[in-house]
């Protein structure tokens, strides 16, 4: 009898279990969205979720890849801000804040270690986007919601939250083939190797280039999207290549354009990212030959990332890829107060808003966080 009732009772658990994970995983719905201006679905075809309600308050952690660039620590500082925010931080029971560098196996250690502990979501900037097939499996079978913003995870099996990054390279291409209709040698200042920003930039920079039918000789150096990692990899490459025709810079734009100044270089095209130290040069110097596109994906993209994940957990409706909008300027329209700011650090991502999300932060709020784990 004790036996029977025994396994009676395993039966039942196990029904449960099995009942608690099917519950977990979202239901493919019909769009739109709950909130179709801010969760813009990637493509016409993008399938969308409706996860079961969950009631709150959530626990939801951050866990990043690299940390040592100035996107990184902005993105950590926004997130930290957005989580403070008052109607947020009621909902949320706990944030966590994880950044283990840029070691694969430990960021998926952290995910792993998010899922054990009970977290609601987590949200993740992902060092590969290829390496983590187990880790999202496990958290769809622990009912967590998963959700990846910058560099994401290769799977239908996740959300991921993203400006068109190859979109990117491919205004950053075309503006050096407007600007240099016959060709020439480019410096390619890339980013942090391995990551899908990287290669996605890097992929429609080079399409655009392969299209025009025009003659480019391309010098590839690694910037790690870092001021002083970049400077000092364009200075190396003039020093050694002597003269570029153009410039395209993924990240690290203010240090690679201090470096053409430093080094006598003549100023030559330049498609770089949003800081404001490069945008500050930007406007100083464009009548010296210093043109300019500055365009690219603000940190605040965190802040939509962990927008989403709640939204998620409180039954929305969501595409499984949101498509955020480029923050971009080009010259001649840089102007003061507006796409750059004199008196703020060189090294503020300007392109940190997304107004149809109702995201946008002042940089003294982003400042006054810790980059620091927590």
């Amino acid at each position: 009898m004790m036996k029977a009732l025994l396994g009676g009772v395993i039966a039942a658990a196990a029904m449960t279990m099995l009942s608690t994970t099917a519950m977990a995983e979202p239901e493919i719905v019909s769009g739109p969205a709950g909130n179709p201006e801010c969760f813009v679905p990637w493509r016409q075809d993008t399938k969308f979720f409706k996860f079961p309600k969950k009631e709150g308050p959530y626990r939801i952690a951050l866990a990043n890849g690299y940390i040592a660039n100035t996107w990184r620590i902005q993105m950590i500082q926004t997130a930290k801000a957005y989580a403070a925010q008052p109607d947020v931080a009621a909902k949320l029971k706990e944030f966590k804040v994880v950044s283990t560098g840029e070691d694969v196996p430990a960021q998926i250690s952290a995910i792993n270690n998010f899922i054990d502990s009970g977290y609601d979501a987590i949200v993740v900037n992902a060092q590969n986007p290829t390496a983590f097939a187990p880790v999202i499996k496990r958290a769809k079978d622990a009912g967590v919601v998963l959700v990846a913003f910058d560099n994401i995870l290769d799977t239908q099996d996740a959300i991921n939250v993203n400006v068109d990054q190859k979109g990117l390279g491919e205004l950053w291409g075309d503006w050096l083939i407007e600007h240099l209709p016959d060709g020439g040698k480019i410096l390619e200042v890339r980013g942090v190797a391995g990551t899908s920003v990287d290669t996605d930039r890097h992929n429609g920079i080079h399409e655009r280039f392969a299209a025009s039918g025009k003659n480019w000789e391309v010098v590839e150096v690694l910037g790690k999207w870092d001021d002083p990692t970049a400077q000092k990899a364009t200075a190396d490459a003039i020093a050694v290549h002597k003269k570029f025709d153009g410039i395209t810079v993924q990240g690290g734009s203010t240090g690679t354009i201090q470096a053409v100044i430093d080094a006598n270089h003549p100023f030559v095209p330049v498609g770089g990212e949003t800081e404001n130290g490069f945008r500050k040069f930007c406007a100083k110097f464009a009548g010296e030959g210093l043109k300019c596109t500055s365009a690219g994906s603000g940190p605040a993209q965190v802040a939509v990332a962990i927008k989403t994940a709640i939204a998620a957990l409180e039954g929305e409706v969501l595409p499984q890829t949101v498509k955020l909008p480029l923050a971009i300027v080009s010259d001649p329209d840089f102007k003061e107060g507006v796409d750059f700011f004199p008196n703020e650090s060189d090294n503020f991502f300007v392109g940190n808003s997304f107004p149809t999300c109702g995201i946008n932060f002042t940089a003294q709020e982003i400042m006054g966080q810790s980059k620091e784990n927590q």
